[in-house]
């Protein structure tokens, strides 16, 4: 992941309610107010990335994006640093192998419950199947969740025999909401606000920019 290439990072998980959308903008928002030029591929035929765009305004931070999901095989526009893909819920087969061949990482939002960590199961096996021999390139973020919990010991015990590190535990909290509803993500200004919420995403940020991820 050197160089100015182009540098792609697909959000998915096979459940909905999962975060992917909340994660993927966010991402945007992170990269934008980086000074990168970043696109949102919208792969999910809810679009519900390119709604969070209509609102965006004008003077933040600018992200492009376009709606993917109808093409045949994934062209990503390589005049972009980072393009961030949002994949629709139940991902799987061909599709999935195409877009997991088009990235360079991978991340999965999981909330920690017995049912969606069952729903992942099949799915992160799938992935770790396609993407051996790029070890290092599939990551864990536990949303809406305190690492010091129950729910969190859980959800680690649940990953130690995938062998995929925890790269961020995101809180729950209505900041993300606010946000959203008004095109913003928590990295724009005045981040001083999100203070709190930012500081939980160096880990995986660190990790995608091309750092060892901290088990």
């Amino acid at each position: 992941m050197k160089g100015n290439r182009m540098r792609a990072v697909l959000v998915a998980n096979p459940k909905g309610g999962a975060g992917k959308t909340t994660l993927a903008t966010n991402l945007c928002g992170y990269f934008a107010n980086e000074g990168k030029k970043v696109t949102l591929c919208d792969l999910d035929r809810q679009q519900s990335s390119l709604r969070w765009m209509a609102f965006r305004d004008p003077d933040m931070a600018p992200v492009t994006g376009y709606f993917a999901a109808n093409q045949i095989v994934l062209n990503l526009p390589q005049e972009a640093d980072w393009a961030v893909l949002d994949a629709p819920a139940g991902l799987q087969g061909y599709k999935l192998s195409d877009y997991l061949r088009t990235v360079d990482r991978v991340v999965v939002p999981l909330v920690p419950s017995v049912f969606d960590m069952a729903a992942t199961e099949d799915f992160l096996n799938s992935i770790r199947s396609d993407m051996r021999g790029r070890r290092g390139s599939l990551g864990i973020v536990a949303m809406r969740v305190d690492p010091r919990t129950k729910a969190a010991a859980m959800l680690e015990e649940y990953l130690r025999h995938f062998d995929v590190p925890i790269l961020a535990y995101l809180r729950s909290t209505q900041n993300y909401v606010n946000a959203a509803a008004a095109g913003l993500t928590i990295f724009d200004p005045p981040r001083t606000r999100n203070r709190r919420d930012v500081e939980q995403w160096n880990g995986l940020l660190n990790w995608l920019e091309g750092g060892e991820a901290v088990r």
